[in-house]
């Protein structure tokens, strides 16, 4: 196996509203970012969006709840059935030099938070940056991963989550073909397929038996709960090694652009040393895919820069 350096960014972008402490005192439309013990709490306009969720015996860290911005309920689960180890919204892969960083079981594999760092904390954007350590207990890490996440609400309707990672492999990396890998999301239960909900392409095609597989620059995953409508968009970069991704995706609620499953020969190797960038934005958003202007919310993010740098982890 022959690999040199990798260095993996993704740029994701996510709507919602949820976890944390209430701001009060915001102003309307303001962001703000707080670090609370092992999560950083995202409002906007004074009620919670987001969560950032590093707690060191976590298999990753991941966002949860990611709210919606007309409900303010989540539109991710944190772990439900079937697959609980499916975390919201979240970044890991398995079988990776023989180890797991994707299902529950630590022993296999954890991405390891060194701990965030808050850039900018309010505003008409809030800035955030960490890195994760891939190691099993007791080894040294194999990959570094730095991540920069930007979160902002271009309106009423809309919230983003532009997530950018960079991944480092450390030794020589293999990675053999799985359907569990990089970045991901899970919706309720009650805003998937199964339970009337829709899940749309950018080709208009639908459902699992109509995405999966297929390779589409960006999917909606929508569904009216308790009387209003809300979803959550994946966006691939342009920029993005394997754009655009095929899909793997289900029913009852999972979507991931996800490349690892269609590797050429069943493997990827990743020399040490090499760079492999990827950026992505999430949609959180109130109505249904037209509604919200998904196609449009696209052409605008595919225009922008493709995988901003990260900024080294500082807090120590």
């Amino acid at each position: 196996m022959h690999v040199r350096n990798l260095l993996l960014t993704v740029s994701f972008v996510l709507l919602g509203a949820s976890v944390g402490e209430s701001s009060a005192q915001a102003p309307a439309g303001t962001i703000e970012a707080k670090l609370q013990e092992n999560q950083i709490v995202v409002t906007v306009g004074g009620q919670l969006f987001t969560c950032y969720k590093f707690d060191p015996s976590q298999k990753y860290p991941y966002f949860w709840p990611v709210n919606g911005p007309a409900s303010g309920k989540s539109i991710t689960t944190e772990t439900s059935e079937p697959y609980p180890h499916h975390h919201s919204l979240f970044f890991g892969c398995d079988r990776v030099n023989g180890g797991n960083y994707w299902q529950e079981g630590n022993e296999r594999g954890q991405i390891i938070s060194q701990g965030p760092t808050i850039v900018e904390s309010s505003g008409r954007k809030v800035v955030f940056t960490d890195e994760g350590l891939w190691k099993q207990p007791g080894k040294e890490p194999i990959i570094r991963d730095r991540r920069q996440i930007v979160i902002t609400a271009p309106s009423d309707s809309l919230r983003f989550i532009d997530f950018t990672i960079s991944m480092e492999p450390l030794v020589d990396i293999r990675i053999l073909k799985t359907n569990h890998s990089l970045f991901s999301a899970r919706v309720v239960l009650e805003l998937g397929v199964s339970k009337g909900g829709t899940l749309v392409n950018a080709q208009g095609q639908t459902g699992e038996k109509g995405t999966f597989g297929v390779a589409s620059p960006w999917c909606d995953y929508y569904g009216t709960r308790a009387g209003v409508t809300e979803g959550l968009a994946i966006l691939q970069h342009p920029g993005n090694r394997w754009y655009p991704s095929k899909w793997f995706t289900r029913d009852y609620g999972f979507f991931s652009p996800t490349p690892m499953y269609w590797l050429e020969g069943d493997q990827l190797d990743l020399p040490k040393g090499q760079k492999l960038t990827l950026s992505y934005r999430v949609v959180v958003h109130s109505g249904d895919t037209q509604q919200a202007n998904i196609a449009a919310i696209f052409d605008t993010y595919k225009r922008a820069e493709a995988h901003p740098a990260t900024a080294p982890n500082t807090n120590r």
